[in-house]
């Protein structure tokens, strides 16, 4: 099998489900705390939305263009809509299974409840009623489908009742829609701890007053999934990208449909009429809705609103709370963070160190310090009200030059961006909004601080968003430094994306779209060049996704050298790995667990001069090609064992690690002899993985340099079926 073969490369899509169904699994497995399970099944069916929404709609829109060709795999869009189809059935099922059949009803024997109107007792109806008649009746709209009123317009992701009408007077069946509001919690409280009725279960059972003088023969929930992704592909750049991205924000409400889902128990002439109405309403060059495009996940539908549920206060039925810690250097409040980078720069591994106590407190240190001149950040994704927005609004009042980089093109974070750059903007920071026909991406912040001896550039740069929430749950690494050559990069980057800069190189930093392919593309081949000559070739990288073809044939070209290849890889991996004489010294592992995986991390043997790198990149056609990234490279010895260690904990995880095989399908690591070593564990008692716990955990001797997986489980039959990403 040559690189180049479809059949070398698996599909995109297929893999991203695979990866979803790993998240399914957390919610299957014993092992996994209760509120936890709950927690990850409403992630599995947000992700699933997500997926639709943008993936599948993106298939049926060149399935209507008439697009034959496919990606590197050779699969046509309709080939990727059937099996897709295939996958997600099966998953779904699994999915409805493990919450009605388990989840829910081991809730209900610890006291969480998700319960029926009729199952309420007098007191808890009581309750519910006054609730529908104060808070829920003024705000329902019940809209009639007749000659007189036209099917209504659904909005994406809301919930609907369809319901089923006959007129005592002329015995005329009806149809009417009654939305359920977002506006109002979706689990209204009966007044007992921990005791919910779903609002469309209230609502069902108000439809008679509702609906005063007809009778109500049935009411079945039903949901929407339109085509929601913003289309920036022109050949001609906006005049103002502001007001094209919330021109297509306003068109996004009006995307066409490509998911319908109703209710266990929906009869068949419901799910026909509405079917009918929605192929009516849709534009007559899309792709037609078909069967294909109902889904019927269970008794409750939008089940990602179970987050909120996962929140409870059970201690016993959740994770080990977090306790980030702060790191020694940073712990001496006498100190100002200036001076403990001048001496030594940082590096931070979170959510296990603080984001708080290190990125937060440079930026608002940056604020309020005399001697700051300047700061300049990029911000892809917010948590908008806090420290860090604040802070840069303080700067801005202080006086000092702020410049910050909104990426209005954050997938669906697009309208929180929107507002939390104008008021930024208020406060009278300099605000742009992003580079036409780019995405930026990468996580950077520059301090300009005056000193005694001149001018000197303090830098943060990250794997992560500058969202106080996620960066408790998700892992990212965080380099605070003021090297003069980083400086130097980082303030040529922010002149390019403020003014008209055209940088065609750069002094450390890899850089997207300028050098970051052609980088990392060197530094594949010069392992092949070191194999090819006799000496030993190694490479392990960490990502969220890896799809390049390019990159994946380099690695193919490696592995086929001698070079020995780990990659560690959350979602998305198009490469096939354990292929005899195509990629048989490629491993690929996938870890998935009560942290979101999300740090990038290159690390190559270089014949003994081993190179270490990370920062915001996958390898993804995107992330070189279409997006703003940047990668630094670490050279600080001590920082160079640390991250060592950080790959080495992840490599013999044997807990929350699925191995791909090379038929696409992933099994999950099961403990052996030696008991169960789960990475997140571990790193909860030390950020990079180096305490330990008598007979708990020994990394074996330099997996890295020894080139192969340290203690791969046996076969075992676990395997699974081929599957808000950044």
């Amino acid at each position: 099998m040559r690189p180049e073969d479809r059949a070398a490369f698996l599909n995109r899509e297929l893999s991203w489900l695979a990866f979803n169904a790993r998240v399914l699994h957390e919610a299957e497995d014993d092992r996994t705390p209760l509120l936890e399970r709950l927690k990850f099944l409403a992630i599995f069916h947000s992700n699933l939305d997500e997926f639709f929404m943008v993936r599948v709609a993106g298939l049926r829109r060149q399935l209507a263009a008439g697009v034959q060709q496919g990606g590197a795999d050779g699969m046509s869009p309709a080939e990727q809509l059937d099996r897709i189809d295939q996958t997600v059935r099966p998953l779904i099922d699994r999915a409805s299974r493990a919450l009605h059949a388990v989840v829910l009803p081991r809730l209900r024997e610890v006291g969480v409840r998700l319960l029926r109107v009729d199952e309420l007792d007098p007191h808890e109806r009581a309750r519910v009623d006054a609730f529908f008649d104060a808070q829920v009746y003024p705000v329902l709209t019940p809209l009639a489908v007749d000659p007189g009123h036209p099917f209504p317009y659904i909005s994406n992701l809301s919930l609907s009742l369809a319901v089923d009408l006959r007129d005592p007077a002329s015995g005329e069946e009806r149809f009417a829609r009654v939305k359920v509001p977002k506006s109002i919690p979706r689990w209204v409280p009966t007044g007992r701890p921990s005791s919910y009725v779903p609002l469309e279960e209230l609502i069902r059972s108000h439809l008679p007053t509702l609906f005063p003088g007809m009778e109500v023969s049935g009411a079945h929930v039903f949901r929407l999934t339109r085509h929601s992704d913003l289309d920036l592909s022109t050949s001609e750049e906006p005049e103002d990208l502001l007001a094209t991205i919330e021109e297509q924000l306003f068109q996004r409400r009006f995307g066409e449909v490509v998911r319908l889902e109703v209710e266990a128990g929906t009869p068949a002439h419901l799910e026909t009429l509405l079917l009918d109405e929605l192929r009516a309403s849709e534009p007559p060059e899309m792709a037609p809705l078909s069967p294909r495009e109902v889904h019927r996940p269970g008794p409750l539908l939008d089940v990602g609103d179970l987050i909120a549920l996962s929140g409870l206060d059970l201690p016993e039925h959740r994770d080990p709370p977090l306790v980030a810690s702060v790191p020694p250097e940073l712990r001496d409040a006498r100190r100002s963070i200036f001076d403990v980078i001048r001496e030594r720069p940082v590096l931070l591994h979170h959510p296990f160190e603080s984001f708080g106590a290190s990125v937060e407190t440079f930026i608002e240190s940056a604020a309020r310090d005399e001697q700051v001149l300047a700061i300049k950040m990029t911000l892809y994704r917010t948590s908008g009200d806090g420290a860090i927005v604040q802070a840069l609004t303080e700067a801005a009042q202080r006086g000092k030059q702020v410049a910050v980089l909104v990426e209005l093109q954050a997938r669906f974070d697009e309208v929180n961006n929107i507002a939390w750059a104008r008021t930024l903007e208020s406060f009278g920071v300099h605000v742009v909004y992003g580079v036409p026909g780019l995405k930026t991406h990468t996580k950077t912040a520059l301090v300009v601080r005056r000193e005694p001896d001149g001018i000197r550039r303090y830098v943060h740069i990250g794997t992560g968003n500058y969202n106080t929430r996620t960066a408790r749950i998700y892992t990212d690494l965080s380099l605070l430094t003021c090297d003069e050559e980083i400086g130097a990069d980082i303030s040529d980057l922010f002149n390019a994306l403020t003014g008209y800069a055209r940088n065609v190189s750069y002094r450390r930093l890899l850089v997207a779209p300028v050098n970051l392919r052609s980088r990392v593309m060197a530094l594949i081949e010069r392992e092949t060049g070191l194999a090819l000559a006799g000496r030993p070739g190694r490479i392990v990288a960490k990502m969220n996704a890896l799809v390049d073809p390019a990159v994946i044939a380099a690695l193919y070209r490696a592995s086929a050298a001698g070079v020995e290849v780990d990659l560690i890889i959350r979602g998305i991996c198009c490469l096939r790995p354990g292929v005899p004489g195509l990629s048989e010294r490629i491993r690929v592992v996938s870890i998935v667990g009560r942290f979101l995986e999300h740090s990038r991390i290159w690390w190559v043997a270089n014949d003994g001069a081993a190179e270490l790198f990370f920062g915001s990149a996958d390898w993804m056609p995107r992330n070189f090609d279409r997006r703003v990234e940047v990668v630094t490279p670490i050279a600080d010895p001590v920082f160079q064992a640390r991250l060592r260690s950080l790959l080495e904990v992840y490599l013999s995880d044997n807990r929350q690690a699925w191995d791909l095989l090379p038929d696409g399908t992933y099994r999950q690591r099961e403990p052996r002899v030696r008991g169960e070593r789960s990475v997140h564990r571990l790193l909860l008692r030390d950020a990079w993985g180096g305490s330990r716990e008598s007979g708990a955990f020994v990394i074996p001797s330099s997996p890295l340099e020894r080139g192969r997986l340290p203690n791969r489980p046996p076969s075992s039959s676990a395997a699974f079926p081929v599957v808000r990403e950044d």
